[in-house]
């Protein structure tokens, strides 16, 4: 299969901080001499696939949402397969840890679940509130705590890898995106409340920041520096959090002024990666230098949810309105 569109931008900026990480199983790599070729392929059920996941191997995971399906795709063959899920399951998120298991977030059914694509296997862990719909997961670095939000239902909870045990927290404002600081603590966006709420899972205390009226917090990525870095759907910003400080310090207008920024990932090399999901864009922001780079993408109405760097430094995306999966490199 080849790829159905293809573009060459001219090569970005790199700057020399180490950083990375957005807790979802792999170290994300860098490329120094990033090209900005972006490569786009059809996804074989295009009924609202969305939130690409990197596996061990480099494969690509995707979870389909109404299609009720999990997708791979070879970048190697350039070839897809898919498993079914339970009925009613309708994945979210998803991630695939170290082991090549794949991790789901059971938006329709209020469950966890757990595919082995060796065997075909499928688990689903269910949620104590037996709903509240599971959004967004991340993981531990020790591979032994699974962390989602619960949007609907107002929580975020945890679960133990090796048990299923899941433990849940209240809190509000319906929380979506969620990351992990470099002392475990669990961030998490309160989109209704303008606020992001932060967990201490070892005494299960909350706390706050306030991102400023009408910010509408979506997602977050977490950076070897320690540094969050937010999108703000509500204003067309990005957020730059110190969770030590417990302040965001600063924040960074987007090329489109109201895009709605979406999905945020950082790279290997401290590069942080964000959408604008009404613009068919994705920008490239080097936080030593400050400058942005705007990579336009080739197909229209692409509807990036999320973004993940793999191993090598490309960068992952999937389109939810046209139902294409896209890499830039």
């Amino acid at each position: 299969m080849k790829p159905a569109l293809l573009i060459i931008l001219a090569a970005l900026p790199l700057g020399a901080v180490l950083a990375g990480g957005s807790n979802y199983g792999i170290a994300p790599g860098a490329r120094p001499n990033l090209a900005g070729k972006v490569s786009e392929w059809p996804v074989p059920t295009p009924r609202f696939a969305r939130d690409p996941a990197i596996a061990p191997d480099g494969s690509v995971y995707i979870a389909v949402m109404t299609g009720n399906k999990v997708a791979r795709f070879d970048p190697n063959t350039e070839r897809f397969e898919e498993w079914d899920l339970p009925k009613g399951h309708r994945p979210h998120g998803l991630l695939v840890d170290r082991s090549g298991v794949v991790w789901t977030t059971g938006n329709g059914n209020g469950t966890i679940g757990r595919l082995d694509p060796a065997t075909g296997k499928i688990v689903e862990y269910k949620t104590p509130s037996g709903g509240g719909g599971p959004h967004t997961l991340v993981i531990t670095d020790d591979q032994g705590t699974i962390w989602f939000t619960l949007q609907s239902g107002d929580k975020v909870a945890s679960l133990d890898t090796k048990t299923g045990r899941i433990t849940e927290y209240e809190t509000s404002g319906g929380p979506y995106g969620l990351a992990l600081d470099k002392a475990g603590n669990v961030w998490f966006c309160r989109m209704g409340d303008d606020r992001m709420g932060k967990l201490d899972p070892r005494t299960g205390k909350m706390s706050e920041v306030d991102t400023g009226p009408g910010s509408r917090p979506r997602r977050v990525a977490a950076d070897r520096d320690g540094m969050l870095w937010v999108t703000l759907y509500g204003n067309g910003k990005l957020a730059k959090l110190d969770p030590e400080a417990m302040k965001v310090v600063k924040t960074y207008a987007l090329p489109a002024g109201d895009g709605g920024p979406y999905a945020v990932t950082v790279d290997g090399a401290g590069m942080v990666w964000v959408n604008e999901i009404n613009t068919d864009t994705v920008v490239r922001l080097d936080p030593k230098t400050e400058r942005m780079r705007v990579v336009r993408l080739p197909s229209s109405n692409v509807g990036i949810r999320k973004m993940v760097t793999d191993a090598s430094g490309r960068l992952w995306y999937m389109g939810s309105h046209n139902g294409r999966l896209g890499v830039v490199e």
